[in-house]
């Protein structure tokens, strides 16, 4: 966990001033407009799920620099795990992974600063995890857990660590 400063992004599919803007972003985000830098990570995460990962990497990174960038990302970063929470991405491990480990990171945060869109959120996890066919046992144990992680006050009961990790530690 060195410099963020030093880390690497892969943004290079973007042209070169949005890759200034973006790597601006990521070293001083009050110098920027965090509007924009937002609809480009959005934008580009819609068209590319691959994106989709990196952008949760940049978007936490800014995060991390200064809290109050994430103001300006809430309304972009929630758009994005909707669009993952759509029963086409639920079908699909990668982006339920994806959408997992962004909620576990910044989901605390972002319901403080908008919970009745966290509500929205987490009834579309609800009925995927409930109605949605075709989701595959990985899928249904992340969205499983992240539903009881929320209930649980963004907290990890030893119950629940028990019964989602024990495999992994055996």
């Amino acid at each position: 966990m060195g410099d963020t400063g030093k880390e690497e992004y892969k943004i290079h599919s973007f042209d070169t001033e949005i890759q200034q803007l973006l790597k601006t972003a990521l070293k001083d985000p009050s110098s920027v407009d965090l509007e924009k830098v937002a609809n480009v990570i959005v934008d580009q995460s819609l068209k590319d799920s691959v994106f989709s990962k990196e952008a949760g990497r940049i978007c936490y990174t800014i995060i991390q620099v200064n809290n109050m960038p994430m103001m300006a990302l809430v309304n972009p970063v929630y758009d994005c795990l909707f669009r993952l929470a759509q029963p086409e991405s639920l079908r699909k491990e990668e982006e339920v992974d994806c959408l997992v480990l962004q909620l576990h990171r910044i989901g605390e945060q972002l319901e403080k600063m908008n919970t009745q869109r966290m509500d929205e959120l987490f009834s579309l996890l609800r009925d995927g995890f409930l109605l949605q066919e075709g989701l595959t046992s990985l899928s249904q144990l992340l969205l499983l857990e992240i539903i009881e992680f929320r209930a649980a006050d963004w907290k990890m009961t030893d119950a629940a660590q028990k019964y989602y990790y024990s495999e992994v530690a055996d």
